[in-house]
């Protein structure tokens, strides 16, 4: 489990905190599980159906950044409570952008209550890099009065920025043979 770290420049306005953790990888299926305190202003894209979709992070949504070791590119997905999701290639940093291949789209499922949400995501293995990995988790926040926040395992210096290389903070070996 992380306790992602807001970036400084942009407060929340109500949150207390944003966790976020890998709960499963079995041979089909990666799933991720966000956890937010203080939701009580935050702002749920309604839902929208299943499908890819561009500008997710303009409101709440959440995301996973991964390098497979050794590589200069990595690949982004953007997940909604929406259900709506993107995933995207890169070259390098920010450069070569194109959509991803993902056969079978994620899986994304928001739980709300009071003062607490939990948002649990599902990526198809097939859709991901091969382990081992370099990734980051990290979150956009949106609360009531259009108030945006910006939650990372880890921030660069300077501006919020989750391709940064900073941010590809936590590994995930390739599992042993047996």
């Amino acid at each position: 489990m992380f306790e992602l770290a807001c970036h400084g420049d942009h407060p929340p306005r109500d949150l207390r905190g944003v966790q976020a953790r890998i709960i499963g990888l079995d041979p089909h299926w990666l799933t991720l599980r966000w956890r937010i305190e203080g939701a009580g202003a935050l702002v749920v894209p309604p839902l929208a159906g299943k499908g890819r979709a561009d500008g997710l992070w303009r409101t709440t949504c959440f995301e996973l950044f991964v390098r497979a070791d050794g590589q200069a590119g990595y690949a982004e997905f953007n997940l909604s409570p929406s259900e709506r999701w993107a995933a995207y290639d890169f070259t390098g940093y920010r450069a070569g952008m194109a959509d991803r291949p993902v056969a079978r789209g994620p899986v994304c499922t928001m739980r709300q209550g009071q003062g607490l949400a939990i948002f649990d995501a599902a990526i198809p293995r097939s859709a991901l890099p091969p382990l081992p990995w370099t990734y980051g988790l990290s979150a956009v926040i949106e609360e009531q009065g259009g108030q945006l926040s910006y939650w990372a395992i880890a921030h660069p210096p300077g501006k919020a920025d989750f391709h940064h290389a900073a941010c590809f903070a936590a590994t995930l070996a390739a599992p042993l043979a047996p």
